[in-house]
């Protein structure tokens, strides 16, 4: 028996590790957005692209080994999934397909979160961009300065002009 199913098993463990590892940043910066601590937002970022590029060297060492392995097990290489190769190696089937499940959902629970973290930065984003839009049509207008030399002082922003 080959030893590849058992290093796809570690590849697929490795990489569920390292979505969980993910998952515990993501919500470490989601806790440090709550309370604005930009010195934590920091450093967890730094670990989410960390991981990040954890994942993709496991997946890139992943994705080399299914050819051999669908190669091996006469399957196309095209249409290789991890049930395909469960089935050809059903000495190793109930492992691999747990694996499977266990790191589908892990990504999921990571893509929900990051989900969130995205329409609220979009939403922050909106709110700042407006503010800016404000700031810049009130600034724009040029300054008049009087005779004895004062500058004469725009009128102050109604609720109307600033929401229209």
């Amino acid at each position: 028996m080959s030893r590849l199913p058992s290093e796809l098993e570690a590849h697929l463990q490795q990489l569920i590790l390292e979505h969980r590892k993910l998952l515990r940043f993501v919500e470490s910066h989601q806790a440090a957005m709550r309370i604005m601590d930009l010195k934590a937002m920091d450093v967890s970022a730094g670990q989410q692209e960390a991981c990040r590029l954890r994942i993709a060297g496991i997946e890139n060492k992943r994705r080399m080994l299914v050819p051999i392995l669908a190669k091996q097990a006469n399957l196309s290489p095209g249409q290789t999934t991890v049930s395909a190769l469960a089935d050809a190696y059903p000495q190793r089937r109930k492992e691999l397909l747990a694996l499977r499940d266990e790191l589908r959902q892990a990504i999921g629970e990571v893509a929900a979160r990051t989900n969130v973290a995205g329409k609220l930065a979009g939403a922050v984003l909106g709110h700042l961009n407006t503010v800016v839009r404000i700031i810049a049509g009130a600034v724009e207008q040029a300054g008049v300065y009087t005779r004895q030399g004062t500058p004469r002082v725009a009128a102050r922003l109604g609720i109307i002009d600033a929401v229209g």
